[in-house]
């Protein structure tokens, strides 16, 4: 099956938690553990470019950190598309790129740039119908049927619950496959408007943010089918980081986070170290 019918098969079967994989390794590391489905973040790419998530980076790094990813694992990547770089045709060929890239689905919001996280104030929409167009862009540029688009509303913050609920209607209408209610605010939201767009729905798991932390399975009996992690391994990889940089600094030496790393046999493991190693043999006889 191709990424995209992997990624509808394993939602379809139960709700799935996708986790945010900053890079190559880490989407490895879901993998191992037994995700079905992995997410490139706008908001950790961009801060790994040591920028914030307001529409600074481009399509051509968001298709090229795709392609890494999706290179290393055979799990569906879903990827962030920001507003899709432009208008309806740009839309047209950021679905091209990331599809050949190797992602199973792309997510595009219907913010207008400069972009905001979407849990924080200051953001502004486009108009509803323009949004709608670049969903009807992206439904028809697909190499893949199966491929998925997920329409991204972050209505509920700037005009409110009612307007969330008119524009996820409308741009399922466009063709949009999945729809994500960004920064919904309590249970009772996101039970409301699972009653209301009886659809494929996304929820947005993120740390620190304006919806409440629950867990799978109460996403799950809500009417959710994809539950997104975004920032959360990248964030404590950062606080991780930051700790051991500092004793490092402070310190002079690593000694007291040697228990916290991985060792080089589990690093070693991760990377099929030794699958190269036994090629590399057989190839000089």
């Amino acid at each position: 099956m191709t990424p995209g019918q992997r990624l509808r098969q394993a939602w379809q079967a139960q709700t799935i938690a996708v986790p945010g994989v900053f890079n190559a390794l880490v989407a490895k590391m879901a993998e191992r553990l037994g995700f079905q489905a992995v997410y490139l973040s706008g908001g950790a790419l961009s801060a790994a470019y040591g920028v914030p998530d307001v529409g600074l980076l481009t399509l051509s790094e968001f298709a090229q950190e795709a392609r890494t990813i999706a290179q290393a694992t055979a799990l569906p990547l879903l990827c962030d598309a920001d507003t899709g770089f432009g208008e309806a045709l740009n839309v047209e060929r950021t679905v091209r790129l990331l599809e050949q890239a190797g992602a199973a689905a792309i997510h595009l919001e219907d913010q207008q740039l400069p972009k905001r996280c979407g849990h924080l104030s200051g953001k502004s929409l486009i108009d509803a119908e323009a949004m709608a167009a670049k969903i009807r862009a992206a439904a028809a540029a697909r190499r893949d049927p199966g491929f998925v688009v997920i329409a991204r509303t972050d209505a509920r913050g700037v005009t409110g619950f009612d307007d969330a609920v008119r524009r996820a209607r409308l741009y399922l209408a466009a063709g949009a496959d999945a729809i994500f209610p960004e920064a919904l605010e309590s249970v009772e939201e996101f039970r409301s408007f699972a009653q209301a767009v009886p659809a494929t729905l996304l929820a947005n798991n993120t740390e620190f943010g304006r919806s409440p932390n629950l867990d799978v399975a109460t996403f799950a009996g809500l009417g959710y089918r994809l539950v997104l992690f975004p920032l959360t391994a990248f964030r404590a990889a950062m606080k991780s980081a930051r700790d051991v940089l500092g004793d490092l600094c402070g310190k002079g030496h690593q000694r007291d986070r040697v228990p916290e790393m991985l060792t080089r046999a589990e690093l070693y493991d991760l990377l099929g170290y030794a699958g190269y190693e036994a090629r590399d043999r057989k190839y000089f006889g």
